[in-house]
C-alpha cells in the first residue's frame, strides 16, 4: 500500500502524475468529494484502477465521443484497466495492447489501494480428455473475471511435415475456435493458441524430440514454421502465440534458441504477443536433461512472457510421493529465473490436479482435485495440509492391501502460491488446466486478490 502525505503545492493532479494514476481514481479511493487538499492530508494511492462494465454491451472506440470511431465491444462484467479518465470517458487497455475510450456510464471505476495483491493468471484450455477429465470450456465461460490470459492447447507441430500445424484434437472446427477467441476478447481475456510437441504416442517422448527436431533442423524449416505461426494467429484472431516445446534433446539446444530469437523477430515485427513455456530449471548446469536445452537468459532476452512449469517436481515414474508443486520447489526455480530476466516477464504455472501415489507397486495415477476429494470420501480420510510443502495430502490402503499417499492441490495450495508469486515480484501465476481445479480457488481469486487484465 502507498500512502502520500499531501505537501505545499500539491494537487490531486501532481500526485496523480507522480504516480501514473488518475486524479479521478485518487478521489474514489479516499472518498473524496472534492479536488481541494490540505498540507499533511493523507492520501491512499491506486496501484492499480480498472473499469468493470456495467451494461450489457459496452462500445470502446477509438477517441472520446459517441461519433468517434468503434474499434471493440465488452460484455457485461468485462474488467478494463484504466489508462484515463476525460471527462464522461474513461481510458481503457484491450486485450491486445490497444488504448480506447469507453462511456463512464457503461462502466464502474474502481481503483485499487493494494489491500490485496495485483497479479496476472494465464489458464490452459483443453478439450474432454477421458470420461474423467472434462473439457476446460464451462470453468473459461464461467470464469474470465478472474483470468488474464489463456493458452488454447489445440495445435502441435504436424509430424509427417514439422514445418507445419494441425489441429490437435484434430475434431473441432474453425468456428468453434473463433467462438472461444471472441468470448475472450469480449471480457477482455488475452487469447493465444498453445503450439506443442507432445503426444504423438503415449509413452513414446523419442517420437516428441524427433518432430521437434525436423521442425528446427534448418533456418529455411524454422522460417516455414514461423510463417505459419503468424498464418495461425491471424486465422483465429489470436493475440500472438503461446510456446510449449517440451522433449527437446540437448545436442538440439542452438538450434532451440535461434528458432525462439526468430519467432520473436517475426513477432515483434507484428505487434503480437510472445509467450513460451520451459521446463524448470534451478541452475546454468544440465543436470537435467528434460529442462537443459532450455537457455532461460536467451529466453530473457526475446519473450514478452516465460511460463515455468513446475510440474512436475513429483509424480514422474520413479519419483516417490510427494506434491506435484511444493512451496520450496517454485521458490528455487523462480530465484533462478529471476537472475536471467525481469520479475515482470516470469509467470509461475502451477498444477492444479495432484497424484495417487501406489506405495506398493511403486505406480502413480492422474488426480484431478474432485478425484482426490471422492478418494478421501470412498477411504474415509482426513485430507491434511502439509506445512512444509504447503499441500494437501492424505493416506489410505485399498482393497487389495496396497498403501497409497494422495498429493493434490486445493484453493489453499494455490493461495500460497499466488502469495509467493506476489512476495517475489513475478507477474503471476498460470493453472494447469481449467476443468481439473478446486472450485473454491476462484472464489479465493476473487475475494482475496485482484487479477490484472491485458498487461503488454
Amino acid at each position: 500500500m502507498i500512502t502520500y502525505v499531501v505537501q505545499r503545492g500539491d494537487s490531486l493532479y501532481s500526485i496523480a502524475q507522480k504516480y501514473g494514476t488518475t486524479y479521478q481514481a485518487i478521489m474514489i479511493l479516499n472518498g473524496l468529494t472534492s479536488t481541494a487538499l490540505q498540507v499533511g492530508q493523507r492520501l491512499r494511492i491506486p496501484v492499480y484502477t480498472e473499469a468493470i462494465v456495467n451494461a450489457n454491451t459496452a462500445n470502446i472506440r477509438k477517441y472520446p465521443g459517441t461519433t468517434s470511431p468503434l474499434i471493440d465491444q465488452m460484455d457485461r462484467g468485462a474488467r478494463l484497466p484504466v489508462t484515463g479518465i476525460e471527462g464522461d470517458w474513461v481510458q481503457v487497455r484491450l486485450y491486445d495492447g490497444r488504448i480506447g475510450w469507453v462511456l463512464r456510464d457503461l462502466v464502474r471505476v474502481v481503483p485499487h489501494g493494494g489491500e490485496r495483491p495485483v497479479q496476472q493468471v494465464l489458464g490452459f484450455y483443453t478439450e474432454k480428455e477421458g470420461p474423467t477429465l472434462p473439457s476446460s470450456h464451462q470453468v473459461f465461460v464461467e470464469h474470465t473475471a478472474q483470468l488474464s490470459a489463456v493458452g488454447m492447447f489445440h495445435f502441435r507441430i504436424n509430424r509427417a511435415n514439422p514445418t507445419e500445424i494441425e489441429k490437435f484434437p484434430a475434431t473441432f472446427t474453425d468456428a468453434y475456435m473463433r467462438q472461444v477467441v471472441d468470448h475472450g476478447h469480449r471480457h477482455n481475456v488475452k487469447m493465444l493458441p498453445t503450439i506443442h510437441n507432445l503426444l504423438y504416442e503415449r509413452g513414446h517422448q523419442e517420437v516428441n524430440k524427433e518432430v521437434i527436431r525436423g521442425m528446427l533442423a534448418t533456418p529455411d524449416t524454422r522460417k516455414a514454421f514461423i510463417t505459419n505461426v503468424i498464418a495461425l494467429i491471424q486465422r483465429y484472431n489470436f493475440d500472438g502465440v503461446n510456446i510449449d516445446f517440451e522433449d527437446v534433446r540437448f545436442e538440439d539446444r542452438e538450434r532451440l534458441s535461434a528458432f525462439y530469437r526468430e519467432l520473436g523477430s517475426a513477432l515483434r515485427d507484428h505487434g503480437y504477443f510472445y509467450s513460451v513455456d520451459t521446463p524448470s530449471r534451478t541452475s546454468d548446469e544440465p543436470t537435467n536433461p528434460f529442462s537443459a536445452p532450455f537457455n532461460y537468459s536467451v529466453l530473457g532476452q526475446v519473450v514478452d512472457e516465460l511460463v515455468v512449469m513446475l510440474y512436475n517436481e513429483h509424480g514422474w515414474p520413479g519419483s516417490g510421493p510427494g506434491p506435484v508443486v511444493s512451496i520450496g520447489w517454485m521458490e528455487s526455480v523462480v530465484k533462478y529465473a529471476l537472475t536471467k530476466m525481469p520479475a515482470s516477464k516470469i509467470t509461475a504455472a502451477v498444477s492444479v490436479f495432484g497424484f495417487d501415489f501406489n506405495l506398493t507397486t511403486g505406480r502413480n495415477t492422474y488426480a484431478t482435485y474432485s478425484m482426490a476429494m471422492n478418494l478421501a470420501k470412498k477411504y474415509n480420510k482426513e485430507v491434511i495440509f502439509d506445512e512444509k510443502t504447503q499441500t494437501p495430502m492424505f493416506a489410505y490402503t485399498d482393497e487389495s492391501g496396497n498403501k497409497h499417499e494422495v498429493w493434490f492441490e486445493n484453493a489453499a495450495s494455490i493461495r500460497s502460491k499466488m502469495q509467493l508469486a506476489d512476495r517475489l515480484g513475478i507477474r503471476g501465476i498460470a493453472l494447469w488446466r481449467l476443468g481439473m481445479e478446486d472450485p473454491g480457488i476462484w472464489t479465493m481469486m476473487e475475494n482475496e486478490f485482484v487479477i490484472r487484465k491485458s498487461a503488454t
